[in-house]
């Protein structure tokens, strides 16, 4: 049985083993419910060869937007607030396979995909707000436009800038922005493309820059420095990059290849470990409101984790499973994001793919 207690924040803390996870519990904090991507009872769900949710968002009114990797890539939008319950296929993106980010920018979501050509950005129209779907009820068809091509290349993420005009992206061999208005398109430069990249809270713009440091580049400058800031001790090697935002503060989270966690502000560059979680690598992570982080560790049987910045412990909470209408398990997960009352949706990386959505438990206040 796995143990029930809290780790402490001790990087040299023992790891379970993946015996203990499976003979160990399940989500033992929070309700995890496992929605299907479509409208429930009145639509189908996305093809489960095509259903691999690698790449998540959230719009200013709400909605979560997403896309989808496999053999196929899907973009949709999911409602969950108002008279809705509903995840709508905006899509196939033809001649794509691989979603690797979206971005909800000022007046759209824009998507970066992949495929044998290389990478590409589309768009579409943000999906009007219906709130009632319980009377007659239908969608508007908004068509997904291409916006860039970046031929023989592959793109590994990309981050919408601070006031939502444009979009950072990484590529296997560049840096890039591209103003999703103007179709503007602007290479700031040559970076090991690795891992993931996040938004700092001083306006920087953070990814892996070999082994020991990160780059970091200068929004409002549009200027890229390469080893801005060394990788505290610890493996970082081969480790694919992750990042969560603390949007209240703008603090970032990461961990490195055994699951110790840091966190990392501007200012003061990167904390000591703060942690470390069961198992390893971490494969995604978000805030919620109160800032805990939560995120997944593991590789073929995810282990949902706590960060609590308040006490500085980390939780095991367990392996996903829903229980509400219909059973399912989880077990690999490629991104998350914070929901609009602190909710965080994971998006699952497995065929039949689902929309995870975990409610974080609220402590108990004393009297």
């Amino acid at each position: 049985m796995a143990d029930d207690k809290e780790q402490k924040a001790n990087p040299a803390d023992a790891q379970l083993s993946v015996d203990d996870i499976v003979h160990g519990t399940f989500v033992k904090q929070g309700t995890m419910v496992a929605f299907p991507t479509c409208f429930p009872g009145a639509s189908v769900p996305i093809r489960a060869d095509e259903s691999r949710i690698t790449a998540l968002s959230y719009s200013p009114n709400g909605m979560i937007y997403g896309g989808t990797s496999g053999r196929a890539a899907h973009l949709f939008v999911g409602m969950f607030h108002g008279v809705t319950g509903m995840i709508l296929d905006r899509g196939v993106v033809e001649g794509a396979d691989h979603c690797a980010a979206v971005c909800c920018v000022k007046d759209r979501f824009v998507a970066c995909v992949n495929g044998p050509e290389g990478g590409r950005v589309v768009g579409a129209q943000y999906q009007d707000w219906p709130y009632d779907l319980i009377q007659e009820w239908g969608f508007w068809e908004k068509p997904i436009h291409e916006l860039a091509r970046l031929p023989q290349e592959r793109i590994l993420h990309a981050i919408a800038s601070p006031d939502r005009t444009f979009i950072i992206g990484l590529t296997d061999r560049k840096l890039f922005t591209l103003n999703a208005s103007s179709k503007e398109l602007a290479v700031h430069g040559e970076v090991p493309g690795s891992g993931r990249i996040a938004l700092g809270n001083k306006g920087g713009v953070f990814g892996l820059d070999g082994p020991g440091h990160l780059w970091r580049f200068d929004v409002a400058a549009r200027k890229l420095e390469r080893r801005a800031i060394a990788l505290p001790a610890g493996e970082w090697a081969d480790v694919p990059l992750t990042w969560a935002r603390d949007e209240h503060t703008g603090l970032l989270y990461t961990a490195d290849a055994r699951g110790q966690l840091f966190s990392l502000d501007e200012d003061r560059g990167f904390s000591s470990p703060l942690g470390r979680t069961a198992i390893s690598p971490v494969a995604t992570m978000a805030v919620t409101h109160d800032g805990r982080l939560f995120g997944f560790c593991g590789n073929e049987l995810a282990n949902l984790f706590c960060y609590d910045p308040h006490t500085r412990s980390v939780a095991d909470i367990g392996a996903a499973v829903s229980v509400l209408e219909r059973r399912r398990y989880g077990y690999v997960f490629a991104d998350a994001v914070t929901g609009r009352d602190g909710q965080i949706f994971f998006g699952e990386n497995d065929d039949l793919g689902h929309l995870w959505i975990y409610f974080p438990s609220i402590a108990k206040r004393s009297a």
